[in-house]
């Protein structure tokens, strides 16, 4: 699985053009990085990172298993990968490396927070798509479920009130789950899930001038609130007892029935 510097998590980020503390060598630069973290001395990070660095945490801070996971790497053993005047971080048995850079600079090593961004970035966006992707495997399982015990697809993901016509509705004591199971944790209204939001649609039209309304079983669809990549996830079925292949494509030809 791969990791996240203190989980960062990239929306925005804005330049940095503070002055950093500079090293003889990025073996000395990682070190005083590894102890700042090991220590939780943020005056030590925004001395190593610049005054902006939190800008790279997501909004409820760093995650502690993130940082705990860091510090048993470092001491699992750490190397420097160099290339010319830019050097990497890289820690633990998985080779993780840091997302940061070093530079050489006229007065030393510091890290570039700056041209971490870009990589940052994918690192969340991939790990955004792999939960959602398992999202939508659940998703299917759990139509099949429903079918099963009512001959029929669900229209909703959550279940109208005192009403069990979608794929979760709360559980009452002595009553069987959901076909989402007890663990699913309804999002608040326009809460996306990983960066996306999912919707059941019953036809699907591609630009507007066909409807698949009498071939779509049910489709479900994950589209990104996020303007960085415009594309969509649709999972589908054919057949009344079968799991469709999923097919990516784009939303700027989708439009909702």
């Amino acid at each position: 699985m791969k990791k996240v510097m203190l989980s960062a998590l990239l929306l925005s980020l804005p330049l940095l053009g503070y002055a950093q503390e500079r090293f003889p060598s990025p073996e000395a630069a990682a070190s005083a990085f590894a102890a700042a973290v090991a220590g939780k001395n943020e005056t030590q990070l925004t001395a190593l990172l610049g005054d902006d660095w939190r800008q790279f945490l997501p909004p409820e801070g760093a995650d502690p298993e993130a940082v705990a996971r860091f510090n048993r790497d470092w001491r699992e053993g750490h190397r420097i990968v160099q290339k010319d005047n830019t050097a990497h971080l890289n820690v633990g048995r998985e080779d993780w490396q840091l997302p940061v850079p070093m530079v050489k600079e006229a007065g030393g090593w510091r890290f570039d927070m700056a041209a971490a961004q870009d990589e940052i970035l994918t690192r969340a966006i991939g790990r955004n798509e792999l939960s959602t992707l398992q999202a939508m495997h659940t998703y299917v399982d759990a139509q099949q479920d429903y079918y099963l015990q009512n001959h029929r697809w669900a229209h909703r993901i959550i279940s109208s009130e005192g009403k069990k016509d979608g794929l979760y509705w709360p559980m009452k004591a002595g009553e069987a789950p959901s076909p989402l199971g007890p663990n699913f944790s309804p999002a608040a209204p326009d809460e996306g899930y990983h960066g996306y939001h999912f919707r059941i649609i019953r036809s699907l039209r591609a630009n507007g001038t066909k409807t698949y309304a009498k071939k779509i079983t049910y489709c479900f669809i994950k589209n990104p609130y996020s303007a960085v990549r415009k594309l969509a996830l649709i999972v589908k079925s054919k057949q009344p007892n079968g799991v469709g292949k999923s097919t990516l494509v784009n939303t700027s030809v989708i439009k909702f029935a």
